[in-house]
Protein backbone atom coordinates (compact mmCIF):
# COMPACT_ATOMS: atom_id res chain seq x y z
CA UNK A 1 0.00 0.00 0.00
CA UNK A 2 2.82 1.91 -0.79
CA UNK A 3 3.91 3.92 -3.59
CA UNK A 4 6.89 2.48 -5.56
CA UNK A 5 9.93 4.09 -5.51
CA UNK A 6 10.22 5.11 -9.80
CA UNK A 7 6.78 7.81 -8.41
CA UNK A 8 5.34 9.92 -5.75
CA UNK A 9 3.04 8.57 -3.24
CA UNK A 10 -0.77 8.95 -3.92
CA UNK A 11 -1.99 12.43 -2.08
CA UNK A 12 -5.23 13.96 -1.24
CA UNK A 13 -5.74 17.14 -1.24
CA UNK A 14 -8.28 20.17 -1.10
CA UNK A 15 -8.07 23.72 -2.54
CA UNK A 16 -10.51 24.34 0.15
CA UNK A 17 -8.35 23.82 3.53
CA UNK A 18 -4.18 22.58 4.42
CA UNK A 19 -3.94 18.67 5.75
CA UNK A 20 -4.31 18.98 9.32
CA UNK A 21 -5.88 22.74 8.94
CA UNK A 22 -9.26 23.84 9.76
CA UNK A 23 -12.31 23.09 7.61
CA UNK A 24 -13.47 26.36 6.23
CA UNK A 25 -17.67 27.11 7.46
CA UNK A 26 -18.79 27.07 4.29
CA UNK A 27 -18.15 23.48 3.78
CA UNK A 28 -20.35 22.89 7.54
CA UNK A 29 -23.78 22.73 8.08
CA UNK A 30 -23.19 26.70 9.43
CA UNK A 31 -22.68 27.49 5.60
CA UNK A 32 -23.88 25.77 2.67
CA UNK A 33 -23.09 22.56 3.90
CA UNK A 34 -20.74 21.77 0.39
CA UNK A 35 -17.98 18.96 0.04
CA UNK A 36 -14.65 20.40 0.22
CA UNK A 37 -13.27 20.16 -3.24
CA UNK A 38 -10.61 17.19 -3.81
CA UNK A 39 -8.38 16.25 -5.98
CA UNK A 40 -6.50 13.22 -5.96
CA UNK A 41 -3.01 13.28 -7.58
CA UNK A 42 -0.24 10.64 -8.73
CA UNK A 43 -2.88 8.06 -8.65
CA UNK A 44 -0.67 4.43 -9.23
CA UNK A 45 -1.36 3.55 -13.06
CA UNK A 46 -2.68 0.09 -12.24
CA UNK A 47 -5.20 1.65 -10.53
CA UNK A 48 -9.23 0.44 -11.65
CA UNK A 49 -11.16 2.12 -9.68
CA UNK A 50 -11.06 4.61 -6.36
CA UNK A 51 -12.82 4.49 -3.62
CA UNK A 52 -13.24 8.08 -0.56
CA UNK A 53 -14.47 7.95 2.44
CA UNK A 54 -14.64 10.82 5.09
CA UNK A 55 -15.76 10.27 8.95
CA UNK A 56 -15.00 12.34 12.13
CA UNK A 57 -13.75 10.17 14.96
CA UNK A 58 -14.74 12.60 17.59
CA UNK A 59 -18.60 12.38 18.44
CA UNK A 60 -19.26 12.38 21.78
CA UNK A 61 -20.44 8.74 23.40
CA UNK A 62 -23.39 9.98 24.85
CA UNK A 63 -24.67 10.71 20.94
CA UNK A 64 -22.51 7.45 19.32
CA UNK A 65 -21.37 4.41 21.29
CA UNK A 66 -18.66 3.93 18.80
CA UNK A 67 -18.00 7.83 18.52
CA UNK A 68 -17.41 7.70 14.79
CA UNK A 69 -20.02 9.63 12.25
CA UNK A 70 -19.55 8.75 8.40
CA UNK A 71 -19.63 11.86 6.45
CA UNK A 72 -19.37 10.08 2.84
CA UNK A 73 -18.91 6.75 1.17
CA UNK A 74 -18.14 6.20 -2.28
CA UNK A 75 -16.41 3.74 -4.66
CA UNK A 76 -15.96 3.03 -8.07
CA UNK A 77 -14.65 6.48 -9.21
CA UNK A 78 -12.56 6.43 -12.21
CA UNK A 79 -9.02 6.90 -11.68
CA UNK A 80 -10.18 9.72 -14.19
CA UNK A 81 -12.09 11.35 -11.91
CA UNK A 82 -8.67 13.00 -10.06
CA UNK A 83 -10.84 15.91 -9.33
CA UNK A 84 -14.03 16.02 -6.90
CA UNK A 85 -15.14 20.11 -7.16
CA UNK A 86 -18.80 18.90 -5.56
CA UNK A 87 -20.11 15.66 -4.08
CA UNK A 88 -21.71 15.31 -7.83
CA UNK A 89 -19.39 15.98 -9.97
CA UNK A 90 -18.09 12.08 -10.30
CA UNK A 91 -18.62 9.02 -11.57
CA UNK A 92 -18.28 6.62 -8.15
CA UNK A 93 -21.20 5.10 -6.35
CA UNK A 94 -22.73 6.68 -3.28
CA UNK A 95 -22.89 4.75 -0.40
CA UNK A 96 -24.89 5.14 2.73
CA UNK A 97 -23.69 8.48 5.81
CA UNK A 98 -24.52 7.01 9.59
CA UNK A 99 -27.78 9.12 8.96
CA UNK A 100 -28.58 6.17 6.46
CA UNK A 101 -28.61 8.08 3.74
CA UNK A 102 -26.87 8.34 0.47
CA UNK A 103 -25.15 11.27 0.34
CA UNK A 104 -22.36 13.80 1.86
CA UNK A 105 -23.23 15.21 5.48
CA UNK A 106 -21.46 18.62 6.57
CA UNK A 107 -19.50 19.42 9.42
CA UNK A 108 -21.61 19.80 12.28
CA UNK A 109 -20.18 18.74 15.90
CA UNK A 110 -21.67 19.98 19.00
CA UNK A 111 -21.02 23.41 20.01
CA UNK A 112 -18.45 24.11 22.73
CA UNK A 113 -17.19 20.75 21.83
CA UNK A 114 -13.53 21.30 20.75
CA UNK A 115 -12.68 20.47 17.72
CA UNK A 116 -13.52 17.77 15.60
CA UNK A 117 -11.32 15.67 13.35
CA UNK A 118 -12.58 14.94 9.88
CA UNK A 119 -11.05 12.04 7.77
CA UNK A 120 -10.94 12.05 3.68
CA UNK A 121 -9.36 8.93 2.72
CA UNK A 122 -8.61 8.22 -1.13
CA UNK A 123 -8.20 4.08 -1.91
CA UNK A 124 -6.70 3.02 -5.48
CA UNK A 125 -8.48 -0.29 -5.60
CA UNK A 126 -7.24 -3.22 -8.45
CA UNK A 127 -11.18 -4.10 -8.79
CA UNK A 128 -13.73 -2.78 -9.27
CA UNK A 129 -16.47 -3.44 -6.52
CA UNK A 130 -20.23 -4.84 -6.62
CA UNK A 131 -21.47 -3.67 -3.73
CA UNK A 132 -25.01 -2.65 -2.95
CA UNK A 133 -26.07 1.22 -2.71
CA UNK A 134 -26.79 0.62 1.26
CA UNK A 135 -23.04 -0.15 1.43
CA UNK A 136 -21.48 1.77 4.98
CA UNK A 137 -17.88 2.97 5.45
CA UNK A 138 -17.69 -0.39 7.30
CA UNK A 139 -18.91 -2.63 4.62
CA UNK A 140 -16.92 -0.67 2.12
CA UNK A 141 -13.53 -1.35 4.31
CA UNK A 142 -14.07 -5.16 4.71
CA UNK A 143 -14.95 -5.42 0.75
CA UNK A 144 -11.51 -3.50 -0.34
CA UNK A 145 -9.59 -5.68 2.27
CA UNK A 146 -6.97 -7.24 -0.32
CA UNK A 147 -7.48 -4.94 -3.14
CA UNK A 148 -6.20 -1.73 -1.86
CA UNK A 149 -3.31 -0.90 -4.23
CA UNK A 150 -2.33 2.25 -2.41
CA UNK A 151 -4.45 4.98 -0.08
CA UNK A 152 -4.41 8.37 0.84
CA UNK A 153 -5.71 11.23 3.75
CA UNK A 154 -6.66 14.24 4.20
CA UNK A 155 -7.59 15.36 7.38
CA UNK A 156 -8.98 18.55 8.70
CA UNK A 157 -10.73 20.29 12.22
CA UNK A 158 -14.13 21.73 12.04
CA UNK A 159 -15.15 23.21 15.66
CA UNK A 160 -18.71 24.42 15.75
CA UNK A 161 -19.34 28.25 16.65
CA UNK A 162 -23.02 27.33 17.05
CA UNK A 163 -26.16 25.26 16.50
CA UNK A 164 -27.99 24.00 13.98
CA UNK A 165 -30.95 22.25 13.69
CA UNK A 166 -28.87 19.15 11.31
CA UNK A 167 -27.72 16.78 14.11
CA UNK A 168 -24.68 15.77 11.84
CA UNK A 169 -21.42 16.27 13.61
Amino acid sequence: MSASADRDPMKLTSTAFEKNADIPVAHSADGDGSLPPLAINDIPTETVTLALTCFDPDVPRDRRADGNFDHWVVWNLAPTDANIPTEHHHSGVVGLNTFKEPGWVPCAPPVGDGPHRYYFTVYALDTTLDLPVNTTRAQLEQAIEGHVIEEAQLMGTFTRQRPCPSGSS
